[in-house]
């Protein structure tokens, strides 16, 4: 069964953050993810509002969790840490 990260994101520095998309790209890709919405027009219907929006799908829970303990992920995210306000959350799918 797949699942999903679902992120939003209120990025502060875009200099770090480009860092952190570089190496995220294909740490996420190396664990089966492929990204379904990245940025893009939305809308905010409830909630706190974040001017960016990350879909990405993973062959499995196992598979998206690996990919955000594992070292390429974590090297990646050492960028992001400081260059923005984020939320992040696995989602198994139907």
């Amino acid at each position: 069964m797949s699942a999903y990260w679902i992120a939003h994101v209120h990025v502060t520095d875009e200099a770090a953050y480009g860092r952190y998309a570089k190496l995220a790209g294909p740490a996420i890709a190396a664990h089966g993810g492929e990204f379904l919405a990245r940025g893009g027009a939305y809308e905010t219907l409830e909630g706190t509002d974040r001017a960016r929006h990350v879909l990405a799908q993973f062959p499995s829970l196992q598979a998206a969790h690996d990919c955000y303990h594992s070292d390429a992920y974590q090297e990646a995210l050492s960028h992001a840490k400081g260059a923005s306000e984020r939320d992040l959350i696995i989602v198994e799918g139907a």
